[in-house]
């Protein structure tokens, strides 16, 4: 078995100077990781366990392109450790048991101190039993595993492992990060800079804000662009805004209806509509829209925002956002995507209020902890042999009184669960109320 994956999968590849402008840009040192400051910036807890050769067993994990792969790789080239690679997608058991079973011999023979490090890509694609095979040797210390995911690992490792593990979170390069590493790709001799690239400003810009916070998008589009692109008189290899866009194509959304990114684009779709800002809502609709999400899940979350968040302050907010549901049934894609956008626009537009949604939160708690209440008398249903049990006596009549209301008792031991917002129609709700049972509702509590 030899010694370094890493450096086998080196010794099998291409020359330096062929490998992909992406492996070839990886960061050398810890200063030259463009990003990551709150994990990696002068005095950070990682950092400082990198640079003594200390790290314990971790997870990465965030984006694509955001230099999981780079710092494992650099970590693995600093180290002291006997280092090893798999990918969870490729791996099985028995691969995995012989590192875990080679690791056991260095830590019980004459290497005691020679350690063992795994760098186990796309972690999340192993289930609970691959999993269980890892634990017992990284509990025991006998291998320090790095797994990296683009995946939330407290989803898809299981606990009994992640708490073995420092969890490690990498965000999303932003644009002056992604500047950082596309200068770098053009001035460096391990880059481009002896292919004498000239980049206009406005396909810099392009290349960047099409990347999507990914260095290894923006380098391999920087790659395609250049060698695509023949050298002038001069020896120059210009490249404008139209090759740009040719050579990074159509964004790549980061977007799986089973991973975080669902969650968190439904949940910015919801909050905008309920913070009142109809540009916000139309742009997450249309980015899960884009992605392949499906136009009835969204009109569900249209109908629950409806009634949740605007309820009586607009009540044909729930009548807009149900004809939007029927439609999204009868019209499919692409044209739901219109009727989903009017209805997201109306429930985001529209004045806002809670108070039902309080209302039967606070009703089922009452259910759940406090007394049960009988139906009173005069409430019961009188029909059949009721009447003879006393059931509907005295029952009043609303409408056989002036404004076609009566005070009467309708709940033993009164509580007050509907409190009327101010907002749109549920002010008039609220006053309404307040004249036929007056401010203190009654008694209700």
């Amino acid at each position: 078995m030899p010694d370094s994956l890493f450096e086998a999968d080196a010794g099998a590849a291409p020359e330096a100077e062929a490998a992909p402008l992406a492996a070839r840009m990886a960061p050398l040192e810890l200063d030259e990781f463009a990003g990551q400051e709150h994990i990696l910036g002068e005095g950070k807890l990682l950092r400082r366990a990198i640079m003594a050769d200390s790290l314990q067993s971790a997870v990465f994990y965030g984006p694509s392109g955001a230099g999981k792969t780079a710092l494992a790789r650099y970590i693995s080239s600093k180290t002291k450790a006997r280092t090893f690679e798999l990918n969870a997608v490729t791996a099985g058991v028995a691969e995995l048991k012989k590192i875990l079973e080679f690791s056991k011999g260095l830590s019980g023979g004459l290497m005691k101190k020679t350690r063992v490090l795994l760098v186990l890509d796309e972690i999340h694609h192993f289930n609970r039993t691959q999993q269980d095979v890892l634990l017992p040797s990284v509990e025991k210390g006998e291998v320090i595993l790095i797994g990296m995911t683009t995946e939330n690992p407290f989803f898809y490792i299981n606990g009994a492992l992640l708490s073995r593990f420092i969890v490690v979170e990498f965000k999303s390069l932003n644009e002056g990060h992604l500047r950082k590493i596309l200068a770098g790709a053009l001035s460096e001799e391990r880059g481009l800079k002896g292919a004498n690239v000239e980049l206009s400003a406005e396909a810099a810009d392009y290349l960047v804000s099409n990347s999507m916070g990914d260095a290894r998008r923006l380098l391999n589009a920087l790659e395609l662009a250049a060698v695509t692109t023949a050298p002038d008189d001069g020896g120059k290899r210009k490249i404008g805004l139209d090759t740009a866009r040719e050579s990074i194509q159509r964004r790549s959304l980061r977007y799986d209806k089973s991973s975080d990114e669902h969650y968190d684009h439904i949940s910015a779709f919801i909050k905008s509509m309920r913070g009142s800002d109809p540009d916000a809502a139309v742009y997450w609709l249309a980015r899960m829209l884009e992605a392949g999400e499906d136009p009835r899940f969204l009109a569900r979350r249209i109908l629950i925002c409806a009634s949740e968040d605007v309820g009586n302050a607009n009540p044909t907010a729930l009548l807009v956002a149900e004809s939007a549901f029927k439609a999204v049934e009868v019209l499919g894609m692409p044209e739901s995507r219109i009727t989903l956008a009017q209805a997201a626009i109306y429930v985001a537009v529209s004045p806002k209020s809670n108070a039902s949604y309080m209302a039967i939160n606070k009703a089922m708690a009452e259910i759940a902890h406090g007394p049960e209440r009988p139906v009173p008398m005069h409430l019961r249903d009188a029909s059949r042999d009721g009447e003879a049990l006393g059931h509907g006596k005295g029952y009043k009549y609303p409408h056989d009184f002036p404004g076609h209301y009566v005070k009467q008792e309708y709940m033993p031991e009164p509580k007050r669960f509907y409190k009327p917002s101010e907002q749109g129609f549920e002010a008039e709700i609220g006053k309404r109320l307040a004249r036929l049972k007056g401010d203190a509702q009654d008694g209700h509590k």
